[in-house]
């Protein structure tokens, strides 16, 4: 541990949030890293840096008043490969990057604010050369905890650990504004023995995405994501509240979900794929939920149509096609003990591919409370489906569906809208 003798300012950090402190940050872990790692504790102040790299053994403490800005010079981000919505590639540097670590840390009562109001213009202007910073971006790390913080304005996704083996993610308040663009707040990506509990999330995009890597990248470098333990979160805002894909070609397996509020997401639990992405989501259990104004609860889309594939008649093709290596599956997921009220457009939208139809799913014990007012739209992002308001399920293309005590209450039309391509198994 850096010695009481010997602080920041030692290193020449100003914490002014005018001058820039990156190098002194930098040597302040080299230092701590040197004598065999330990603690660098952040006094209040207005840290203002750049890209800062951990080393192993490392945690950054940051006391209550103490503040990390990430700078809006792109200078102050080297370019490196990363791996980013499923492919590696030449991106900005995160803020706080680490790769090949073992025993980081990043906790205390402090803030880091990427002051992505910059990034954000940028991007939509479409002046940038490489893809955004992302606030924290762990890559082949092993035993990564990151507690107790509150971490705001993100230029991109928020906390992005790709290939990491034991995170853990606890107490972290995100808050990003809701027009800001793929503002992703917790994105575990081929990751193993990941727990996200007791976190408050607040986002422009989805709150929570699992991944594993797309079908454009080496098979080796798009290992599964699995062993995800969810639990004690309350998600706002988001596109989705916990999604699942796209990028999931590598995998995802073992998910629990429990004991989450999701307030005014878009969609509730959302998995999404689609041809040509291959690789399979199984094994995920989903309890005691409560969502609250979201405009579908649950959704499962095997034409998800996002990132260019829009039109493309491969994707957005219903009849059946060949199975190969790139086809999609989801299977054995459990929804139960869940209520959602003032759903706005439809129960559940379930679209299995008519090759790969969705298998073992069941529902149990949730109560859904439609709430009129909203004119129809889309449920999920897809070619070629209806547009809906106060919908029951709309359920396409699958098989082994169980259906008990779900109950809904103000829908228009049928609950469960289903068609000769779907085995399902319905009680009251």
């Amino acid at each position: 541990m850096i010695s009481p003798l010997l602080s920041l300012s030692d290193f020449g950090a100003v914490a002014d949030g005018r001058a820039l402190d990156t190098r002194a940050l930098q040597a302040a872990i080299d230092a701590c890293a040197e004598r065999g790692g330990g603690t660098v504790i952040f006094p209040p102040g207005r840290y203002l840096t750049g890209n800062i790299n951990f080393r192993d053994n490392i945690t950054l403490h940051l006391e209550a008043g103490a503040t990390l800005l990430g700078s809006q010079d792109p200078a102050d981000y080297p370019i490196t490969p990363n791996r980013w919505e499923g492919v590696e590639q030449q991106t900005f540097a995160p803020l706080l990057a680490g790769n090949g670590l073992e025993n980081i840390a990043i906790t205390g009562r402090g803030m880091i604010d990427g002051q992505g109001s910059y990034w954000w213009r940028a991007h939509h202007a479409g002046s940038l050369p490489f893809p955004r910073p992302r606030l924290i971006g762990f890559a082949d790390c092993r035993n990564v905890l990151i507690e107790g913080v509150t971490l705001i304005n993100s230029p991109a996704w928020t906390v992005n650990p790709v290939r990491c083996e034991n995170v853990y993610v606890r107490g972290v308040t995100i808050h990003n504004p809701p027009e800001s663009p793929n503002t992703d707040g917790i994105n575990p990506d081929s990751c193993r023995l990941v727990r996200i509990s007791d976190c408050t999330i607040s986002v422009g995009d989805d709150c929570i995405t699992i991944k594993s890597g797309t079908q454009f990248e080496h098979p080796e470098r798009r290992a599964a994501c699995r062993d995800i333990a969810i639990t004690n979160c309350t998600l706002e805002r988001g596109h989705g509240g916990v999604v699942i894909g796209s990028e999931m070609s590598g995998d995802v397996q073992n998910v629990v979900i429990s004991n989450c509020v999701f307030i005014g997401t878009d969609r509730g639990i959302r998995m999404k794929s689609r041809r040509g992405r291959g690789g399979v989501v199984q094994n995920v259990r989903v309890s005691n939920i409560i969502m609250d104004g979201v405009l579908c609860p649950f959704t499962m889309n095997l034409y998800y149509n996002c990132n260019g594939a829009k039109g493309d008649p491969v994707v957005s093709d219903k009849t059946m096609r060949p199975v190969d290596e790139g086809t999609p599956a989801f299977r054995n997921v459990n929804y139960s003990h869940i209520t959602a009220v003032d759903v706005k457009l439809a129960a559940g939208f379930f679209y299995g591919l008519a090759e790969m139809p969705l298998d073992d799913i069941s529902l149990s014990d949730i109560s859904i409370t439609m709430s009129p007012g909203m004119e129809a739209d889309y449920p999920e992002m897809a070619d070629d489906i209806p547009s809906m308001t106060q919908a029951g399920f709309f359920i396409r293309n699958a098989r082994n569906l169980r259906i008990d005590g779900v109950r809904i209450t103000g829908q228009i039309g049928p609950a469960f809208d289903l068609d000769d391509s779907v085995d399902a198994d319905i009680r009251p």
